[in-house]
Parts: C-alpha cells; sequence; structure tokens
C-alpha cells in the first residue's frame, strides 16, 4: 500500500512523518528530494538561475532559497514557473525512491508530499491521510517556528489549498491540535484500520 501524507505548512506533517520511520515504515520524502535535485552543479539549479537570475544562487554555488522564496511567495506566475522546472524531476525521483522500497518486500511506504492535492499527485497514491490544524493554531505555529509576521504568515498560508479542502480529499485525517500523544493515538488507529504495516 501507498500511503500520501500531506497537510498544510506547520500543521505538524512532519511530526507524524517522524512518528511512521520510528515505526518501521520507509519514507519518500518530497521536501529532501526537492533539495537534492537542486545541490550545486545539476542542471536543474542552472535552468532555475536562467529564468529567476543570479540572487537566487548563493556564492558558494549553492540555491540562495530566501530571495527564491521571496521572488515566489507573491507572485503566482513566477511560482507557478519554479513549479514547471521542478516538479517533473522530483517526481521521476519519487517513483524510483518507492519502487526501490517495494523492492525491497516492503509492503507499506509512505510518500511525504507537501503539495499532495495543489500537484495533482492522487494518481501516486492508494490512501490519503491528511495532518490538519485549526487556522489558528497553524499561523500561531509559523510564526513562532518561521520568525514571520502576521502578514508573512498570512501570505505562505494562502499560497496552499485550505485545510478544509484537503480534509474533504482525504481517506482519514489526523487533528493535530493537541498533545503528541493525542496525535499518535489517531495515526496508530488509523494504520491499524487500514491494515498497513511496514512488512
Amino acid at each position: 500500500m501507498i500511503i500520501g501524507l500531506t497537510g498544510s505548512i506547520a500543521s505538524g506533517k512532519s511530526t507524524v512523518a517522524t512518528m511512521l520511520r520510528e515505526k518501521g515504515y520507509p519514507i519518500v520524502d518530497a521536501d529532501v528530494i526537492a533539495r537534492q535535485v537542486v545541490e550545486p552543479g545539476s542542471p536543474l539549479l542552472f535552468e532555475i538561475k536562467e529564468v529567476f537570475g543570479d540572487s537566487v544562487i548563493e556564492e558558494n554555488g549553492s540555491l540562495h532559497r530566501e530571495n527564491l522564496g521571496a521572488i515566489i511567495f507573491n507572485d503566482e506566475t513566477k511560482r507557478r514557473q519554479l513549479n514547471e522546472l521542478m516538479h517533473p524531476v522530483i517526481r521521476i525521483q519519487m517513483v524510483s525512491q518507492k519502487e526501490q522500497y517495494l523492492e525491497q518486500e516492503y509492503q507499506t511506504v509512505i510518500m511525504d508530499i507537501p503539495l499532495l492535492f495543489e500537484s495533482k499527485l492522487h494518481s501516486y497514491v492508494d490512501k490519503i491521510l491528511v495532518v490538519s490544524v485549526t487556522k489558528e493554531v497553524q499561523k500561531q505555529r509559523l510564526i513562532a517556528r518561521n520568525e514571520l509576521t502576521e502578514q508573512e504568515a498570512d501570505a505562505r498560508i494562502a499560497s496552499q489549498l485550505d485545510m478544509n479542502s484537503k480534509e474533504q480529499g482525504a481517506d482519514a485525517v489526523i487533528h493535530n491540535n493537541g498533545t503528541m500523544e493525542e496525535t499518535e493515538k489517531q495515526l496508530v488507529e488509523i494504520l491499524e484500520m487500514w491494515q498497513a504495516f511496514p512488512r
């Protein structure tokens, strides 16, 4: 079984991914892959520089994430341009990793995809597990974690599909407003319900 794990920014999806990893589930992490495919010297990084200019490259040749973020978070067209460059490369790597885990005879593979709905990757997975929080909790966590202003936090939250839509598209939802123990209890119940064992 392939489980798509998703949520919104600051919803606690990474916390749930860590719980799954500790339980022995293999995880294909789209964010990790997204960093790997833009390492210095990569063809993709060269393409990003061509499109967005020298300001998005650090002196040491790596991607200047803050500068690129400043460009794309407030410009829908530029964000789409970046996604069109990155997504095909990331998807190829994700599928390749998933296949490797299946060859190692894992029964369940977790695909951790923050923008699963936005990128329309439903067909990549058998079940969708959404980690959800209330808007208030999400905003508080985001401001605290990334040291953002309220306005910056709102812009980042608005750049993603709203939580209600994600919940409606999910096969199961973990409500992550409470304690870690409450979150883990929900996770275990869902995995048992789906009979989704690592091996």
